[in-house]
């Protein structure tokens, strides 16, 4: 088990370094059950198993809901399972017993990738707000006044090229959102061609629907598949009102982190109960008992 343990955790640097995505589960309260605590199993995306949970049948019951994890958009990094002393699983405190144990599943990768095509004031902004948020950012220019590292301090790297070189030498994933704000139609299209259909989590395009329109109707007579143009966000962004360059790159950001996180892009107020309801919950509350 030592050895296990060193070799998880370099599996789990490995992960966030950018190498192959993992799931390690580690049993965190042992319940009634002869789990022992802090026993750990990793299950990696290209199906490498570590160490053990104490069990072939529990293994791999926390095996298959690994391999959810490290497959499902948008990503769940973390959840308990609660494991019964016969063996159950669940994953609703509400469902578990008194004696489960409790194992928690944590997804190790590296940062989710945010590749910005067009290095002026929206691609600026784009990247500042990016790395703020987490991404590690990729910006990508043909200019090279606007693709340099005095522009671009804060991104992982700053590409000087042709557009369609620069994205052809990218590996795309499930963890790369790709956002399209170059100068002009031209650019954005060649970008798109280049970007769409190959494993992004996001593409999304700048442009008003007239001028992304007449983008994804070339595509589509070139021969592009339709369900992958169909799932390209354009026009990007949440409708926010935005008009600033800055005001642009958080009405898209917040469109990718909805993405990423599941969220529904409602304002968080709008589940609140009304004023009045309140009132009358308070005077219910407030009124004496018959007893």
């Amino acid at each position: 088990m030592p050895d296990d343990r060193v070799a998880i955790m370099q599996a789990i640097e490995e992960a966030l370094a950018g190498g192959t995505r993992v799931v390690v589960a580690t049993v965190v309260d042992a319940g009634a059950g002869t789990l022992a605590p802090g026993a750990k199993l990793l299950l990696s995306a290209d199906e490498r198993t570590l160490g053990t949970l104490g069990g072939d049948a529990l293994d791999e019951g926390i095996a298959n809901l690994a391999r959810e994890m490290l497959t499902t958009v948008p990503r769940v990094t973390m959840q308990t399972i609660y494991v019964s002393p016969d063996g159950g699983l669940s994953e609703r405190r509400s469902q578990a017993g008194v004696d489960d144990a409790e194992v928690m599943l944590q997804l190790f990768e590296s940062p989710s990738r945010l590749v910005v095509v067009g290095g002026g004031h929206v691609g600026h902004a784009l990247a500042t707000i990016g790395e703020i948020a987490g991404f590690a950012v990729t910006v990508i220019d043909d200019r090279e006044e606007f693709a340099n590292r005095d522009r671009f301090p804060m991104a992982e790297h700053v590409i000087c090229a042709e557009v369609e070189d620069a994205l052809d030498g990218l590996e795309f994933d499930p963890n790369t959102y790709v956002v399209l704000v170059s100068r002009g139609h031209r650019v954005d299209e060649e970008a798109l061609r280049h970007s769409v259909g190959r494993g992004a989590a996001y593409v999304g395009m700048i442009g008003s629907r007239r001028r992304t329109g007449t983008v994804l109707r070339h595509l589509l007579e070139e021969g592009l598949d339709r369900d992958a143009l169909e799932a390209v966000s354009t026009p990007i962004g949440l409708d926010i009102g935005a008009e600033t360059p800055e005001e642009i790159a958080i009405s898209i950001l917040a469109e990718v982190i909805m993405l990423q996180r599941g969220g529904s892009g409602e304002r968080m107020r709008a589940g609140r109960r009304s004023i009045a309801a309140l009132e009358v919950d308070g005077e219910a509350e407030s009124m004496p008992s018959d007893g």
